[in-house]
Parts: C-alpha cells; sequence; structure tokens
C-alpha cells in the first residue's frame, strides 16, 4: 500500500531527548553542523559513484558528482544540496529517522546518573544530520532517489520539537538539498567568507567539489566556483609528490613557517585501510611541554578524506605530541558527533601504526641522518623520554634512541648512546652507571664521581630535569643494568674490599665522633668507597629519590617526606682530619656540619638554614 502524499508523525518521547542532548550538549563547536551535511552529501556522492559502476544511467545526464553550499541573506537560510544518490521516501524515513529506532531507548537508559551529563558517552547512533537543530529552528529536507521519476521526489520537514512532516513533491534532479532556517542570533551563518572558511577548515580534502556562489554587493550570484582542494595529498601516490608538495601542505598543516624535518607517507591495505602522513618538526612549538591534551593540535584524523577532528590523541601516545599529520581510515565507528571516537581494535591498530612509522622515522634520523637527528633531539629528546614510562612495549626502541652526556663524551653535548656506552665497557663490567644532577656543571663535578673517574669507568652525565623520573622506569638495557654512582655500595674488587675493610676499622673512633657531632642530621657515617679528592658527600638508598628533585618538588608544592642521608667521608682529606684532631666541641661541630652542607650542596640539596651556613663558613675561616 502506497504512504499517503503528505503525513505528519510525531516524534516519540525518547526522540524528543536525544534531540535536546544533540542540540544543548553535544557539539563542542556549534559551526560542526557544516561538516555534518557535507559529510553526508559527500556519502550520497560516494554512494552514487559506487552504485553506478554497475547501473551506470544513475549517473546518466549528470555525471560531476559536487556538493553545492548556498546561503539567502532574505530569507535567512543556509542549503547544503548535492547531486548524490538521493532518497526514496522510505529512505528518509529510515536515514533520517534512525534516532527513532529502538536503540534510542536504551541509549536514555544507560544514560543514568552520573553519565547524564557527559552526552559523549552517545553510540553510535548516526544522527550527525540533527545537529542541523543547533543552528536553525527548522529544517527542509527535499530529496530524489537517482533511479526514481521526478514525481517521486520527498520533502522532509520538522522543527526539533514535537514532530515533522512528509510530502511527496516534483523533484527534477536527482540528490538531496538540506535547508537550515536560521535561529535570529545565527547571522553569522549568512556570511559567504564565514561558510567558506569552515569548508576550507573542515572539508578541504572532500574528494568531491565544494561549490559556492559567487558575490556581488553581498548577495549571492548564480554564478558557482569551486572551493575546496576536492584532492587530498596523501591520496596521491609518493611518485606523483615532491618534496616542495610535502612541506607546502605541512606549513598549511601545522601553521609553520620552517620547513618539517622529516616526514613518513604509507598507505596501509588489508580488512582495515588507512593511510598516514606524519612530520617531524624541525622546532617545538611554544606550548609543547605544557602538557594539557586541550593544546595538543598533532594529528588531523580524516575518515574517507572528511575532516573528524584535531588534536587526536586517540591516534599518537601523550610523549609523541610533536608529530605532525594527518591519519585518513576507510572507516572507523563514531560516536553521534564525530568528535569522540570510539576505543576499539581498529583504532588501537592505528595507532600503533603510527607509533611504529614515528619510530622508524627517527631511528631513521639517527641512522642515515646524524645532523638533522641532533637538531631533532635538540627539540624534542626530553618529550620522547616520556615514553620510557608511558609507552612499556616500545620501551627499548625510545632507550635505544637516547642521548646523553658522557664523562667520555664531547663536554656538554647529549650524543652518547646506551649503544655507544655499551660498546666501550670496560670487561668485567656489568652494569650502565649514571649521575643525575640539575645541571652539566654539578654532574660532572661531583665528587661521587671520582672512584669511577680513577678507575676509567665511563658515567652518563643526566642533567635533564625529566631523568631522574625517566630513569625509574629504565632499569635495565639490552642485559644490562642501569646504576646511580649516588645510589647503593659502589663494587669493588677483592683488594678494594679489603682496603676498605681496613679504612673503615680504622676510622672507627671518627665515624661515631661525626655521628655524634650531627646527630639527627643525617642517618649514618660511613667511609668513602667514591671518594679520591674529596672530603665528603651523600649516598643514597637504591629507591631515595635524588635530592635535586626532591628540591623542585617541594617547590612545586609537592610533600616529600624528611629523610636522613647517609654522609660518606674520605678519611685522608686533611678537612677530615681537622675534625678528628680538633679538641674543642663547638669548632669541631662547625667543621662536621661544613662536611654535611657541602656534600648537600653537591648533591642539588637545599640547605636548610642558609644564613647559618655563612655564618659557620666564616667561624671557620677566621678560627
Amino acid at each position: 500500500m502506497n504512504a499517503p502524499a503528505t503525513e505528519t508523525r510525531k516524534f516519540e518521547a525518547e526522540v524528543a531527548q536525544v534531540l535536546h542532548l544533540v542540540t544543548h550538549s553535544l557539539y563542542s563547536h556549534k559551526e560542526i553542523f557544516l561538516r555534518e551535511l557535507i559529510s553526508n552529501a559527500s556519502d550520497a556522492c560516494d554512494k552514487l559513484r559506487f552504485e553506478s559502476i554497475a547501473n551506470p544511467a544513475l549517473s546518466a545526464g549528470d555525471s560531476e558528482l559536487h556538493i553545492d553550499v548556498s546561503w539567502d541573506p532574505d530569507a535567512r537560510t543556509v542549503t547544503v544540496r548535492d547531486n548524490g544518490i538521493g532518497m526514496t521516501r522510505d529512505e528518509v524515513v529510515a536515514n533520517i529517522g534512525t534516532i527513532a529506532s529502538s536503540g534510542t531507548k536504551r541509549f536514555l537508559e544507560a544514560m543514568s546518573g552520573e553519565q547524564k551529563a557527559d552526552a559523549r558517552l552517545i553510540g553510535q547512533f548516526g544522527v550527525g544530520f540533527y545537529s542541523a537543530f543547533v543552528v536553525a529552528d527548522k529544517v527542509t529536507v527535499i530529496t530524489r532517489r537517482a533511479d526514481a521519476p521526478a514525481g517521486e521526489g520527498v520533502k522532509w520537514e520538522s522543527d526539533g520539537k514535537g514532530e515533522y512532516s512528509l510530502e511527496s513533491v516534483e523533484q527534477a534532479e536527482r540528490g538531496t538539498s538540506v535547508i537550515l532556517h536560521l535561529k535570529a542570533d545565527e547571522d553569522e551563518f549568512l556570511k559567504r567568507w564565514q561558510l567558506r572558511s569552515l569548508i576550507t577548515r573542515y572539508s578541504d580534502h572532500v574528494a568531491f567539489p565544494i561549490r559556492m556562489p559567487t558575490e556581488k554587493d553581498d548577495k549571492p550570484t548564480d554564478e558557482f566556483e569551486t572551493i575546496n582542494a576536492a584532492s587530498a595529498l596523501w591520496t596521491k601516490p609518493k611518485s606523483e609528490i615532491s618534496d616542495e608538495d610535502y612541506q607546502s601542505f605541512y606549513k598549511s598543516l601545522g601553521h609553520d613557517f620552517n620547513d618539517a624535518l622529516a616526514w613518513t607517507h604509507n598507505r596501509v591495505e588489508g580488512s582495515q585501510s588507512f593511510t598516514t602522513l606524519l612530520y617531524l618538526p624541525s622546532q617545538p612549538p611554544f606550548d609543547l611541554m605544557m602538557g594539557g591534551r586541550d593544546e595538543r593540535k598533532g594529528l588531523k584524523l580524516y575518515i574517507k578524506r572528511v575532516f573528524i577532528m584535531d588534536a587526536a590523541e586517540e591516534l599518537l601516545p601523550n610523549y609523541l605530541r610533536f608529530v605532525r599529520g594527518v591519519v585518513d581510515a576507510d572507516d572507523l565507528p563514531l560516536n553521534v558527533s564525530r568528535e569522540i571516537l570510539q576505543h576499539n581494535r581498529q583504532l588501537e591498530r592505528i595507532k600503533a601504526a603510527c607509533v611504529k612509522r614515528v619510530l622508524d622515522l627517527i631511528e631513521k634520523l639517527a641512522r642515515d641522518e646524524p645532523e638533522k637527528f641532533a637538531t631533532f633531539y635538540k627539540a624534542f629528546g626530553n618529550t620522547l623520554k616520556e615514553g620510557i614510562s608511558e609507552d612499556a612495549n616500545n620501551r627499548e626502541r625510545i632507550a635505544k634512541l637516547l642521548r646523553f652526556a658522557s664523562t667520555k663524551g664531547e663536554g656538554t653535548e647529549q650524543n652518547v648512546s646506551l649503544d655507544d656506552y655499551i660498546g666501550r665497557m670496560a670487561v668485567g663490567q656489568d652494569a650502565i652507571w649514571y649521575i643525575t644532577a640539575d645541571s652539566y656543571a654539578a654532574a660532572f663535578g661531583s665528587p661521587q664521581l671520582e672512584a669511577f673517574k680513577a678507575k676509567g669507568i665511563e658515567v652518563l652525565l643526566m642533567s635533564d630535569r625529566i631523568d631522574e623520573w625517566m630513569i625509574g622506569s629504565l632499569s635495565e638495557y639490552e642485559g644490562k643494568k642501569l646504576k646511580s654512582v649516588a645510589k647503593g655500595d659502589v663494587p669493588l674488587d677483592e683488594a678494594d674490599k679489603k682496603k676498605q675493610e681496613e679504612a673503615t676499622k680504622e676510622a672507627e673512633p671518627l665515624l661515631k665522633k661525626l655521628k655524634d657531632l650531627l646527630g639527627d642530621r643525617v642517618g649514618e657515617v660511613k667511609v668513602s668507597a667514591r671518594l679520591t679528592d674529596s672530603p665528603s658527600c651523600l649516598a643514597l638508598s637504591d629507591y631515595e629519590m635524588a635530592p635535586h628533585l626532591a628540591r623542585l618538588l617541594r617547590e612545586a608544592g609537592q610533600e616529600m617526606p624528611d629523610s636522613k642521608p647517609t654522609l660518606e667521608i674520605n678519611p685522608q682529606h686533611a678537612l677530615v682530619k681537622r675534625v678528628e684532631t680538633e679538641a674543642d666541641e663547638a669548632k669541631a661541630r662547625d667543621l662536621a656540619t661544613l662536611l654535611l652542607e657541602q656534600a648537600e650542596i653537591s648533591a642539588g640539596a637545599q640547605l636548610p638554614d642558609p644564613a647559618a651556613f655563612v655564618q659557620r663558613m666564616n667561624r671557620v675561616l677566621l678560627g
């Protein structure tokens, strides 16, 4: 039985609730309605192009597929028209009315309790069309399917509240027109430049021409011009893209005046197909280290060349946030707004592929273009170090890319890899030794290095703020333990062990005297195996935080537990001998305290009373 020519249908109560969510909660930027409607139009053109393969008559007489966006300032309307596949009456009810399916009630039931406030949880209801009601108080759809006669056009109209109407109309051309009757306060969308800028931003790489009327005297004319590229650079074969093309695209993509340092362009085919074009910038943006996800604009996600979202953190982990580029998937499940991706295996596969491509690219720079790699590492080395903690699956690959200064390196230059270090290890050495400090000078001049320098053992000098935190997740590399020269016991051969035992036994009265003089300020006083020239240093337990990092955390307002350090001394040093022979208890206490305080300063700790330190130093100097 044929449907009546005109009918009015009421929305179910649940549908009205969903529409309320869509129009008031769902979209973070209301202009996204244009992206949604152009995306739907692009889908309609894609469907016609596909069906025309088997039935060429569908596109007969109008084979140039396109999407037209026009506006009428007098009628206060914006129209998005395509000459794609179009819809029958039943398809209008099914497609535009998807929101009225039985899933709607289940969705509303799921949106209970705290979830009610978070409309991002909406699943895949296919209702991007309803974003039109964000800016329009009435929407009209006029459509005819390509294989239907002109008399079977359909007009759908609704104010998005209680009901919608369906009417049979005469429609000479195939395809669909969506007419938005704008709300009173949405005048910005009646300006050609605004519509054009939105199309350029969101839909420039839609594969079909997007046309707009030219303008004369602030009024649209009957002449149309194409305003989008209608060709996505990343979809072209690499052989057809010049370096200049890649660089030009990068600059428009990342709003960067500088050339990209390197890029990787790949197409993955299979059960899930997608294209990636990823760039390494030559220098960091000013807000790279701000850390907030809202600032990230690393990757742009497209689905079939339709722009979906900026700042796609779902596609790259945070430690690779400096990467710029495009991911274009043939298909991905989105939620209703297209803004929040649903997490699933497809997404994880794309993310893993992106991470692999980026690390491959950085490794290639390190191997083949050391100068470019040095530029990259200077800009992004600290950010990359975050991956040691964040990405356990790729920890070994990331560690291989890290570079450090070293006691056998070239000054402050961070150019020694862990592989370089292992290649220079002495016979019998079973650990990679390092020291952390708040500057290169503090690391290189630390008294804790003295015994290692004397024995010719290389030590990595880590002076970036992230190093102490990063090294907590990097306990070993290529089977070699990473050990701090400031923590735990120093490895000794049998001869050295014997000397250490004898020195400790001989210094027992001195150690007791120092512990008595310093009281609760130290946990223990020991004879050091680390020192050869300096009088004292601090020694930490294997799990104790370095003093310079503890100081930074306190300055940042973090509560830090009080710890009693172990003071190590060099009994052969003249200053230590003065403590040993000093009979005046007050002077001996000053000397002992200075031994502790200079050890704390060398380790990057903050003195509890700097004024008292100065007075004490003056007393000893004048003593």
